[in-house]
């Protein structure tokens, strides 16, 4: 192995050990993303087991679009 086998060993060597450190932050967290994916799904399959489901998923405060709609209709009535 001469001079010109083992720099390009070396510069082969370079470039993949800069893609590794470029590409790893990245597949450290997708599995990450993954893992609190996968956490998320096991809390609502087991409130959904613990019957939880059976309460209402809707919020009882009222939109803001319902606030703003009766306003308009208070003023309709006090100016009519």
């Amino acid at each position: 192995m001469d001079a010109t086998h083992v720099e390009a060993l070396t510069g082969m060597l370079t470039v993949l050990g800069i893609l590794v450190l470029l590409v790893l932050p990245s597949l450290i967290g997708i599995a990450h993303e993954r893992r609190v994916d996968r956490r998320i799904r096991q809390a609502e399959e087991a409130r959904e087991k613990a019957g939880d489901q059976k309460s209402s998923s809707r919020s009882t405060v009222p939109s803001t679009a319902t606030w703003y709609a009766d306003g308009r209709r208070s003023k309709k009535l006090v100016s009519s």
